[in-house]
This record gives C-alpha cells, structure tokens and sequence, in this order.
C-alpha cells in the first residue's frame, strides 16, 4: 500500500502550508485552511494517521477521500490555488506563491495530475500528517 505523508511547515491566516510525500520522495507542496478547531469546511484536519480511499467526486472527478477524521467528511484531495479554494480539503501544487494578494499554491492541475498518476490504480494509501512549523 502506498503511503502519502504532509509535512505542515506554517500555519496561519493565509493558510496552512506544507509538501507532500509520496512513499518518501517530495512530490509537491500543499494548501489547507487555517487551523480552526476541526470545523468543517474551514479547518484543516488534525495531524494523525488516517486512510484514504479513492473516489468519484462530482465536482472534481476521480480523486482520493480522508476517512476516519473526527467529526468530517468528504476531506478530498484536489485542484485549487487559494484558501477559499479548499473548503476544508488539501490542495495540491508545484510551488508557493501568489494569486493577486492571496497566498497560496500554483500550477495545481500540474501537481494533481502528477499525485492521481503516481497513486496508479491504488484504491487507497496510508495518509499521515506531521507538524513541523511555525504560527505564520
């Protein structure tokens, strides 16, 4: 089973910013909503261990799902540059940076196509979040 980790690096306002491991290797840099207690649809989830399982969203296509997070759900990875982009789920992109005066991630469709083609078949993957950052 595939393994995906996000190592967070800040948190803070604009977002809550980190990269994406792909069974060990950095596959691209990641947007989740500030930390806001859990709340669904403007927070990030809590760092754990989660499993994620692939599913057909109607607004994104084939994608993967976050199960078992206290009090959530359909937690999806998907396409998005800005925070108001992400309503609770973890975007994807190749680099940090700016859209107009909004922090956030760029060339998401690049890093999501990238993330679905190197997940394969795989029905889902072992989901890992770590906090290594600081109050931005």
């Amino acid at each position: 089973m595939k393994r995906v980790e996000v190592i967070r690096l800040e948190k803070g306002q604009d977002g809550t910013f980190g990269v994406l491991r792909l069974d060990g290797r950095v596959l691209c840099v990641t947007l989740e909503p500030p930390d806001k207690g859990n709340k669904r649809d403007v927070s990030c989830i809590p760092a754990g261990e989660y499993v994620c399982r692939r599913v057909e969203s109607p607004t994104f296509g084939t994608t993967f799902e976050v199960t078992d997070v206290p009090n959530r759900s359909h937690i999806l990875f998907h396409q998005g540059n800005v925070v108001s982009d992400t309503h609770g789920c973890v975007l994807l992109g190749t680099r940090f940076g700016t859209l107009g005066k909004e922090r956030g991630v760029l060339q998401s469709r690049n890093a999501f196509h990238a993330f679905l083609s190197r997940c394969g078949d795989a029905e889902g993957f072992g989901f890992v979040i770590n906090e290594h950052c600081q109050e931005g």
